[in-house]
């Protein structure tokens, strides 16, 4: 899953960035508020992580500006503790929830996990479909027999996104477009390759090629 983090705070987006990569997601960082609306609007991010103080643009401004056209991308902002009526003003403009700073990146990873199972109708701690579940945490996959598999960063993105879309055909380039960050090389080719090691791994049955299309994972009837 692919992430837009719009902190000007140069270090602390850096801890950041490290942290949400190690907890499974691929992140671009922006450092002010005209960047972070231009590429909320361009990118399909899965979701974004929007400080309010940011320079050339507040981040309540973008967030309005990209509720104003229709963008429905789930956001989470970052706020000062004492800060309530930023919170209060964040909801008004249609945030999806908020932290307050100082805050513990458990916690921020935590919630941007519970909002994309929330947007996929996924209930419960962990995405699970197929008797397939994913455990965050570790960045596995648990089958239905209760075997462990584990998994590499990307084919945890990969599977993860596949999970959140079932029966759905997946572009080589959507794949792609969720799986790394901005600075990543997005070779597409490279895309088969693990997804041949999801099947290596799951089963050849699950993940099948639509030629000219792309991929669907398959949800047993």
């Amino acid at each position: 899953m692919r992430l837009l983090l719009a902190e000007d705070d140069a270090a602390l987006s850096h801890r950041l960035k490290e942290d949400l990569s190690q907890g499974g997601f691929a992140v671009d960082i922006v450092d002010n508020g005209v960047d972070a609306e231009f590429m909320g609007d361009e990118i399909p991010y899965d979701a974004v992580v929007l400080d309010l103080g940011l320079p050339g643009r507040s981040g309540l401004e973008v967030l309005r500006n990209w509720r104003s056209r229709g963008n429905k991308v789930l956001v989470i902002i970052l706020t000062g503790r004492d800060a309530w009526f930023e919170k209060v003003e964040g909801f008004k403009a249609g945030t999806d929830d908020y932290l307050a700073k100082p805050f513990h990146v458990g916690e921020l990873i935590a919630r941007i996990n519970a909002l994309i199972r929330r947007g996929k109708s996924q209930a419960g701690g962990h995405v699970s479909v197929a008797g397939l579940t994913l455990d965050d945490d570790r960045q596995c996959v648990i089958t239905k027999e209760g075997k462990t598999l584990d998994l590499t960063g990307i084919e945890f993105r990969l599977l993860r996104y596949f999970l959140l879309h079932p029966d759905v055909i997946l572009s080589k380039t959507r794949l792609t477009e969720h799986v790394y960050d901005f600075d990543s090389d997005k070779d597409s080719n490279v895309i088969e390759v693990y997804i041949n090691r999801l099947r290596q791994k799951l089963g050849k049955d699950l993940i099948e090629t639509r030629r000219g299309q792309g991929y669907v994972f398959r949800v047993p009837k």
